[in-house]
């Protein structure tokens, strides 16, 4: 069983060692008004202006939640795709940007996308996207820098810092939802042991050392318990010396390879 001592204990190792634990929040799936949205950018003020990385559908973003967004100065808008429609065929894991389409259909309306958002949230977008279902086809790879992006994140521990020329990648590893049983909180247990397992992994070199952790939650599935663990999460790392909370902006500068 994974406690939160357990935590402050891994943390305790990172301060012992002169290191910093950088860590960094992504939040899926923002495209409409809603109280969830509402609550999840509330709890970043209310947690000390914690900086949040909003993952937007460019396609059904409406304005009255851009407003909202815009509003809270600690968020960074980066882009969910395009329409977050699945195009996997018959059998195969749900992905907007699957192996089976055409690659030029499919970097055309993630370059439609991030004009989208662009015109929407000027300074506060940033070119970075996230793939919805975090999957990518690999020939995509090297089309995104000249689609005009220039980071990537999907989920897992990445193998490259910058997987494709012009191109970084800072992924999520601590994912909150339980997407095959419940769908709702996945557990204490669970969500501190993979925390655990990456600050842990980065701390011995198992993993890229230089990659910040990644809290990823999705506003729209949070239960009661999701939205206890992240302030409890948060609050707990905040308050520890080893541990900072970084901008996307940042992570992807300090976490880049370059």
């Amino acid at each position: 069983m994974t406690t939160w001592h357990d935590l402050t204990e891994e943390l305790d190792h990172w301060s012992d060692a002169g290191r910093i634990a950088t860590l960094w929040w992504r939040d899926d799936d923002a495209a409409r008004p809603d109280p969830a949205l509402d609550r999840l950018l509330g709890l970043c003020t209310s947690l000390g202006s914690i900086p949040l990385a909003l993952a937007v559908i460019p396609k059904t973003v409406h304005q009255e939640a851009a407003g909202a967004i815009l509003a809270q100065d600690t968020a960074t808008v980066i882009q969910h795709g395009y329409a977050h429609q699945n195009h996997a065929v018959e059998g195969e894991r749900k992905a907007e940007l699957a192996d089976n389409r055409d690659g030029h259909d499919a970097l055309d309306e993630l370059v439609i996308g991030r004009r989208r958002l662009e015109a929407m949230f000027d300074d506060c977008f940033a070119p970075i996207l996230a793939p919805p279902w975090n999957r990518l086809a690999e020939p995509l790879l090297a089309q995104l820098a000249g689609a005009g992006l220039s980071g990537l994140s999907t989920y897992g521990p990445r193998t490259h810092a910058n997987p494709a020329e012009g191109l970084a990648q800072v992924n999520c590893h601590i994912d909150i939802i339980d997407w095959r049983g419940s769908r709702g909180f996945v557990g204490e247990d669970r969500a501190l042991g993979l925390a655990l397992d990456h600050l842990q992994g980065r701390r011995s070199a198992a993993v890229d050392a230089t990659e910040p952790t990644g809290l990823m939650s999705h506003h729209l599935a949070h239960d009661e318990a999701s939205w206890q663990f992240i302030e409890e999460f948060i609050a707990a790392t905040s308050r520890h010396g080893a541990a900072r909370w970084l901008s996307a902006g940042d992570a992807f500068e300090r976490g880049s390879g370059t």
